[in-house]
């Protein structure tokens, strides 16, 4: 699979440009992982307490769920369920994107049409479904959005899914455990063609372990079983992932550093009269104007890192800066202002 450009940082530097959460995993991973003896990479793993903890997380049955490899084998393993067989399939990308989307695509063989968000990153259903053929196969939408934080509201995601009935409707939730609401019980109550995708990334930590998950009705998850490779995950990532699900209490507190975070951001911005897009993620596109660039180059150059999304369709002159810790976030909007300073 190819077309994803990995960002690059500096070895020591603060991280704010992949949306990881820089104080790291919970003190229960670290805990859990210590306790393990040699057989946890000598022997296949058990993945019985980690699919039984994360059902209960997410309030669905052992069967409408299956744990992969990270979002990206989530995405994968989805594209060759809708796509696999299918000559010309095609598949629908809203733009701006996460580009591991087409690369998935391409990798099956298949053609992206790409829809757009309207001004202010607002979903219209009836321009996706404008693009739906004979040949779709499969619609990406992501909600919260990554890079602008909107939200797509849950009947705009209903009514894709209704009107594209022979299409996959590949819902990417990494971020919502920062926003309000999920389409899970949408997904498995009213739908036959909605598949879920979830991280444990970002609000849990987990980042380096690669741990993702896809929920989904019964017949399309019974089906993705035959694709997503029997042991997926090594035996540490299903151990820190039950872990990390036993400390409600460090997950509640990085939510709710994001969101401060976010607000420093947006006072900060509207103190520059800069355009700052509310976001319900772990982060906030800030739109600074012709000196992104240098803005982006400034910050590298004081060891922070933060991702230029300017060459995004309705990004121009944005960045994205990683909402987490407030003292990662204080840290970097002092840092912007010394750049921005710089190159004025």
């Amino acid at each position: 699979m190819s077309g994803y450009q990995k960002p690059e940082a500096g070895p020591g530097g603060l991280r704010l440009h992949l949306n990881e959460n820089t104080r790291g995993c919970s003190p229960y991973v670290l805990d859990r992982l210590r306790q393990l003896d040699a057989t946890a990479a000598s022997i296949y793993p058990d993945y019985t307490r980690a699919i039984e903890r994360t059902a209960e997380w997410f309030q669905v049955a052992t069967d409408e769920i299956l744990l992969t490899n990270g979002m990206d084998e989530a995405l994968f393993c989805a594209t060759i369920l809708a796509l696999r067989g299918i000559p010309d399939g095609e598949a629908i990308v809203v733009e701006p994107a996460f580009d591991v989307y087409e690369a998935c695509v391409r990798a099956l063989a298949g053609q992206t049409r790409h829809a757009a968000f309207r001004r202010d990153f607002v979903l219209n259903g009836a321009d996706v479904l404008g693009l739906v053929t004979d040949r779709t196969r499969m619609v990406f939408l992501n909600d919260p959005h990554n890079p602008s934080g909107a939200r797509i509201p849950q009947d705009t995601i209903g009514a894709i899914a209704a009107g594209a009935p022979d299409a996959l409707v590949f819902v990417d939730e990494a971020y919502a455990e920062f926003a309000s609401g999920s389409f899970i019980e949408r997904a498995l109550g009213e739908f036959r063609n909605v598949l879920v995708g979830r991280t444990f990334a970002k609000a849990y930590g987990l980042a380096g372990l690669r741990v993702g998950a896809l929920v989904g009705p019964r017949p399309l998850i019974a089906r993705l079983r035959d694709i997503v490779p029997p042991f997926s995950l090594n035996s540490f990532a299903a151990e820190a992932l039950v872990a990390a699900l036993d400390d409600r209490g460090y997950i509640d507190e990085y939510i709710a550093e994001s969101e401060e975070s976010r607000r420093l951001i947006y006072e900060y911005c509207r103190r520059k009269g800069m355009q700052a897009f509310a976001s319900e993620a772990n982060f906030v596109l800030v739109r600074i104007g012709p000196r992104a660039s240098v803005a982006v180059a400034g910050l590298a150059a004081r060891g922070i890192f933060i991702r230029n999304r300017s060459d995004q369709p309705g990004c121009e002159g944005c960045v994205r800066i990683t909402a987490g810790h407030v003292e990662d976030t204080r840290r970097a909007l002092a840092a912007l202002e010394e750049a921005l300073c710089d190159a004025r």
